[in-house]
């Protein structure tokens, strides 16, 4: 049985260069977040408050705007990474087409490029990438529907080394981890590392992941609302 601590990913959803809170993957509806963190809702804040509770090497940030095609987070992106340079970033920018995908890691010579299935186009993508080590790929769900060309669900040989299952109604929900999610991709593709997204809601569902072998996790509401406390991340969850 797997004993290695489950790796925690904070999540920042960016829309009109402030973080919002998530729920169900209904952003029309996502407001600023409000949180006892951070003064404000500016990224820089909001990491900073996260990090008062745990050193995180790895943050998520999804470029709301960008994934929807009404503006970009770039600048934002770019002051985080030279605020806090030590850190990994993991974005989904809503990229959809090799060229779009090598633009943006050349812009952003340190993050982690996301490549959402409800934002690609083609499964040329990810053979034009594979070899690329900034890469990920979040399988998108949205209830039991997959979001994004079917041909990607169904070639796991040519997923990358990374997935994070992306359960959207989930988010911000607090209905627990979407396990026979998780584990249908485990058996797709044993060899990935695989991430959950969507639905964490503390300590419990945690330590579940890491005994059903899950390698991380993306969380925010549990951090936000005190449900994963900083002696919980301390002690490894185990």
């Amino acid at each position: 049985m797997p004993n290695k601590p489950i790796e925690i990913i904070p999540v920042l959803d960016l829309k009109g260069g402030l973080v919002v809170r998530a729920r169900q993957g209904l952003r029309h509806a996502y407001r600023p977040i409000q949180t006892p963190l951070s003064p404000t809702s500016t990224p820089t804040d909001i990491v900073a408050g996260l990090l008062t509770i745990f050193p995180f090497p790895i943050f998520y940030i999804a470029d709301l705007d960008r994934i929807d095609r009404y503006g970009d987070h770039d600048a934002s992106l770019t002051a985080l990474s030279q605020t806090y340079p030590r850190l990994e970033f993991w974005v989904d920018a809503g990229v959809s087409e090799t060229k779009e995908a090598r633009d943006w890691l050349a812009r952003h010579p340190r993050a982690h490029l996301v490549l959402g299935s409800e934002s690609l186009k083609s499964l040329s993508i990810l053979t034009d990438l594979a070899a690329h080590d900034r890469i990920l790929l979040s399988m998108d769900f949205q209830g039991d529907r997959s979001l994004g060309p079917k041909v990607i669900h169904e070639n796991p040989q040519l997923w990358p080394r990374r997935i994070i299952a992306m359960t959207l109604a989930r988010v911000g929900s607090g209905r627990g981890p979407d396990i026979d999610r998780l584990m249908s991709l485990r058996r797709q593709a044993e060899g990935v590392q695989l991430y959950a997204a969507g639905g964490v809601r503390g300590n419990a569902d945690l330590n579940l992941l890491r005994r059903l072998g899950v390698n991380g996790a993306l969380v925010a509401s549990a951090l936000h609302e005190g449900r994963l406390t900083a002696q919980d991340l301390a002690t490894g969850l185990s």
